[in-house]
């Protein structure tokens, strides 16, 4: 047992008005190159949280959410904590809800978050092993090719089962390589990344 004399108490203090919270930063360079390692400019689920919203939700609470995160597009889970689908910006503030509206003649603000994702059933991923050999240059092709603004990554676990694991998203892929890239939809984000590529 260690004697009472090796501690000493520390003094305490009050919290003082308007503290600001230090939010979590990754420790990585400003920018990257386009042959950096591709998990350069990933989101990974295992040093930080996802970004997610139940199923049930309503879309514009779905919609201040992604505000308030500065992200754009959340992973959606059941009541049981199931992965279910993926729901983007774009989905919202895009015809999928004027759509849904006009066919079920209900309100917008009766569109839940499960009417307009992305399914987990139509969810392209891909897998972690061929994304830690891959490059940033790699992830844009991909995303181009498909025409999509973000990538999910998936991994086996210990117990063999896929789990989720990394986000790829233009919008952070183009401020990691130091360019901007606007909100205003895919062709002007994949030029802007192209040119990159090109140069």
């Amino acid at each position: 047992m260690l004697a009472a004399r090796t501690y000493k108490k520390i003094d305490s203090h009050r919290l003082p008005a308007d503290t600001p919270i230090l939010r979590y930063q990754e420790v990585r360079p400003d920018t990257v190159a386009m042959n950096a390692p591709a998990t350069d400019v990933m989101t990974d689920l295992s040093q930080v949280p996802v970004i997610s919203i139940e199923a049930e939700a309503g879309i514009d609470e779905a919609l201040k959410l992604m505000i308030h995160a500065r992200v754009r597009m959340l992973v959606v889970f059941n009541s049981e904590g199931d992965l279910v689908g993926l729901i983007t910006s774009r989905d919202i503030v895009g015809e999928k809800p004027v759509d849904f509206v006009s066919r079920h003649r209900i309100a917008r603000d009766q569109v839940r978050v499960a009417d307009i994702m992305t399914p987990r059933g139509q969810v392209d991923v891909l897998h972690m092993a061929e994304v830690t050999r891959a490059r940033v240059g790699d992830i844009i092709e991909t995303l181009r090719e498909q025409g999509r603004q973000h990538a999910l990554a998936i991994e086996k676990t210990p117990t063999g089962e896929w789990a989720l694991r990394g986000i790829f998203s233009t919008t952070h892929i183009g401020r990691r390589l130091g360019i901007s890239v606007e909100a205003s939809g895919a062709v002007q984000s994949f030029a802007e990344l192209e040119a990159v590529l090109a140069g």
